[in-house]
């Protein structure tokens, strides 16, 4: 059996594959790549998701990648236009040839001996004639995300199997669900609850967003007026440089008041919902947290379109515990019974850490739980490789710019140096162990024992900071005596 051989083989289709193919594409020329994806079709969670009115929870300014501007109309953007958006980066920087579809990788293996990593991979997983394929590379880069592509998370209800209609998760979503001018509930009160109220509410007879405890609730203008005017006066690429570092810098200033000033935030949020919602909404019940802002990520809104649905009566918001379901509905805690035609669980994601596969070194099984996080994006002990992992207090797309520029520069270092080998190796006595991330969200907590952990010292420590994140690994040192390099045998 032919083994194909790639210098860098980066897992994932979507965001931030893409992206990292771009990258390479560009600064690392010279080298041979390929792109694995599970799934049969590119743009990951923007093509896995189809529920009613998914879209970006942040500005497409920040969430676009920084080589290719964002010069759409709106800065909150659809799905479909995000996935519009992956697909011309693939046909414009000639990724779309390298990509492999029906590609899932179970286990990936280094020899040192070899300076390369085997690749076990299970072909078409889902069509009926499966087949195990082999390739091998020098550099493994997996943008895989970090939840489960197969399931979202879903509490086990009591009495589910007794309700009449139908229960949908929104990963889930099919074309065939109708709930026009039905009762609706949706369980959560996350980010993809607040965007299928006031989406479903369109159609729907009533939506009610049925949650345990609220959330922070943010609105913000669906298109960004100062992009705008930019976008009509300055060359494409300055307007959106401008652009972008103008969101940074407010997302990380308002981060940084919120940590510092909590309850000065906290009044400013709950007025702008107050203000927005109209006086027949118990703001105090339904929209205030028992925690800090930004101890679990805000939720936003594009111009107030879920409280523009509670004002018009078109929905509403329960803040109560779920007893059980019934035939009808949902019983509460309270002794009131939502009647529902469809019930939505929007109740989280189900959290993988590098997309399920086994990891060996030297033959060795690699505990992802017992590593320890260098620059956010290697592991201690494990060679030539790389991850994505984006922010929780940002767009998910801005760490994953930096660690595609600190890729090409690390494999650009060692094609001059003649290096075949780079490997964190965890020497300070210092550094002290930490959890992944400091995020209380429930399915962070969930999880956190999946995952790498992160040090209390640099280069371990994990910042969610994107300006300290750029100083680091776009101008930072790579030899930092940290990475160990080999020329192999």
């Amino acid at each position: 059996m032919k083994i194909e051989h790639f210098d860098v083989l980066i897992v994932g289709a979507g965001l931030s594959g893409i992206g990292a193919a771009a990258q390479i594409k560009k600064n690392c020329p010279k080298r041979s790549l390929a792109i694995l994806e599970g799934r049969e079709t590119l743009g990951g969670t923007w093509d896995l998701f189809r529920y009613p009115g998914i879209r970006s929870d942040s500005d497409m300014y920040t969430l676009g990648y920084a080589f290719k501007p964002w010069t759409e109309d709106k800065s909150i953007a659809d799905g479909a236009t995000i996935l519009k958006y992956i697909d011309d980066t693939a046909r414009d920087y000639g990724i779309a040839p390298h990509i492999r579809y029906g590609h899932r990788v179970k286990k990936a293996s280094w020899s040192t001996p070899d300076a390369r990593w085997t690749l076990e991979i299970e072909k078409a997983p889902e069509g009926p004639l499966q087949e195990r394929v082999t390739l091998t590379c020098n550099f493994f880069y997996v943008c895989s995300g970090y939840y489960n592509y197969e399931q979202g998370y879903t509490p086990a209800f009591p009495g589910a199997e007794r309700f009449a209609g139908r229960i949908v998760h929104p990963q889930q979503w099919k074309a065939d669900i109708d709930y026009t001018n039905k009762q609706v509930v949706v369980i959560g009160s996350g980010a993809t609850a607040v965007t299928l109220v006031p989406s479903m509410a369109e159609k729907a007879a009533h939506v009610t967003m049925l949650q345990r405890s609220p959330s922070y609730v943010v609105s913000r203008p669906a298109k960004d007026r100062m992009a705008q005017w930019m976008n009509r006066h300055l060359p494409s690429s300055l307007a959106y440089g401008i652009t972008r570092w103008k969101n940074v810098f407010l997302g990380m200033l308002f981060f940084k008041l919120s940590k510092r000033y909590p309850e000065f935030i906290k009044k400013m949020v709950l007025e702008g919902v107050k203000k927005s919602v109209g006086p027949n909404c118990d703001v105090e019940k339904h929209f205030t947290p028992s925690y800090k802002p930004w101890d679990q990520r805000l939720c936003l809104v594009p111009n107030a379109d879920l409280f523009k649905a509670i004002r018009k009566g078109k929905a509403s918001v329960v803040t109560d515990h779920i007893e059980s379901f019934t035939e009808k509905g949902i019983q509460l805690c309270s002794g009131q019974e939502l009647q529902a035609d469809v019930i939505v669980t929007a109740t989280g994601l189900d959290l993988l850490a590098m997309g399920g596969m086994m990891l060996m070194v030297d033959n060795k099984p690699i505990a992802l739980n017992q590593t320890m996080s260098y620059k956010g994006m290697m592991l201690d002990g494990v060679p030539n490789l790389a991850y994505v992992t984006g922010y929780t207090n940002a767009s998910w797309t801005l760490k994953a710019d930096l660690v595609g520029d600190y890729a090409c520069r690390l494999l650009n270092k060692m094609s001059r140096k003649g290096w075949v080998q780079c490997t964190p190796i965890l020497n300070d006595p210092r550094v002290k162990e930490e959890s992944w991330i400091d995020f209380t969200s429930g399915y962070i907590q969930r999880s956190l024992h999946k995952f790498p952990t992160q040090g209390n010292r640099k280069p371990w420590r994990l910042h969610q900071n994107y300006a300290l994140d750029l100083f680091t690994l776009r101008f930072g040192a790579v030899e930092d005596g940290t990475m160990v390099f080999s020329k192999g045998a």
